[in-house]
């Protein structure tokens, strides 16, 4: 019974579930990802993976978005999507999230000048009590300046303390952190986050991306959400792109900046710094 109530509370209200089976191997795994986390921490089996930024303009990697992995000691990679809910409600987010700022940022301070990193929070990361004093002594510590530090927020996370929020971006801000408003376009109040808040870059979501070789309606609204961001002074960073014909369209439409598999996928730090390197030589020989 508690089970199957616990399975109407992730549904939502106005229904019920009967209880099966299904519910205990669900409870395992569940139970199972809780210990494997705690034990995660202690024996440093967390990784982070970087995938590059690419200007459209000039065709060279700006910066990159650090990625959170999970390699068990046995070898298994636990996908995101599974441990990070997981962490959120544990509580374990908040210590995993401060690790993960220290450590992009030090990966970044020995990348060059003029790139990025960008590090997603999570709402309870966003919510924890001090998420800006942890930034601003990652980045004394590893002596990143702030203006290479990008933090991602989804609009989900700026839905309610209107003024808590504010004040914490505001103070992100004086710090000289940038703030990206990441899947933009999949929500109802993206354009009031534009306006509340202090955002310099949207990301559009890859849902919208994934479909504009086909589809003219998504061109249109890609176009809509360059020229929107245009209007405000924010940038525009395509997620998603895996085609030669998505970047040329994401060109035609004037977006700034896009991520995605047909550049690379997510590569460990020194296999990042690497295909940078290699990536910027041949641009270079490429112009000559």
């Amino acid at each position: 019974a508690a089970l199957a109530l616990r399975r109407v509370g992730e549904l939502g209200s106005g229904t019920y579930f009967f209880y099966e089976r299904m519910l205990n191997a669900r409870m395992q795994v569940r139970r199972r990802l809780e210990t494997g986390l705690r034990e995660a921490l202690i024996a440093d089996e967390f990784e982070l993976a970087f995938q590059p930024i690419v200007s459209l303009s000039t065709d060279r990697i700006v910066g990159a978005e650090a990625l959170l992995r999970w390699q068990r000691s046995c070898g298994t990679g636990i996908p995101p999507s599974d441990f990070i809910p997981v962490a959120e409600d544990l509580g374990i987010i908040a210590p995993l999230g401060a690790w993960v700022i220290e450590q992009a940022c030090h990966a970044a301070a020995k990348w060059p000048a003029d790139m990025v990193v960008a590090v997603n929070l999570s709402p309870v990361q966003f919510e924890t009590p001090g998420l800006v004093r942890i930034v601003a002594d990652a980045l004394t510590a590893s002596g990143l300046s702030a203006s290479r530090l990008q933090l991602e927020i989804t609009e989900s996370m700026l839905l309610h303390d209107n003024a808590v929020n504010l004040s914490i971006l505001d103070q992100l801000s004086e710090l000289g952190v940038s703030i990206a408003l990441d899947d933009f376009g999949t929500g109802y109040s993206s354009l009031s986050c534009l306006q509340n808040y202090p955002i310099q870059e949207i990301k559009i979501d890859k849902g919208f991306i994934r479909k504009i070789e086909f589809d003219s309606y998504s061109v249109k609204i890609v176009r809509m959400c360059v020229e929107l961001a245009r209007g405000i002074g924010c940038t525009v960073v395509a997620e998603g792109v895996e085609t030669a014909a998505e970047c040329q369209i994401l060109r035609d439409v004037g977006s700034d900046l896009a991520q995605g598999y047909y550049f690379s996928k997510p590569l460990k730090p020194h296999d990042f710094e690497v295909f940078v390197a290699g990536f910027h030589n041949r641009i270079v020989e490429n112009n000559v």
